[in-house]
């Protein structure tokens, strides 16, 4: 671990006074942030493609390729 003890115990402490409702909105906002990263790589990859091929393409990173293929018609070719 790369955290000092006193540090985590810091966190957990603080991790444990956040109420549900907060637990949940950080949550999201942390799966918002991970998917702009993941968005922003896309685009840079893939720079001739359209915001709709990089929103499949992320897509494709969590739902398989014949439920995506069946819902959207296109999947991508290289696992991305």
């Amino acid at each position: 671990m790369d955290t000092s003890p006193e540090a985590w115990a810091i966190m957990q402490d603080a991790l444990r006074s956040w109420t549900p409702r907060q637990r949940v909105e950080r949550a999201a906002a942390l799966t918002v942030l991970a998917h702009s990263f993941a968005l922003a790589e896309l685009r840079r990859r893939y720079p001739d493609e359209d915001d709709r091929k990089h929103r499949l393409r992320l897509a494709a990173r969590y739902i398989d390729k014949e439920t995506i293929l069946a819902a959207f018609g296109w999947a991508p070719d290289d696992g991305d």
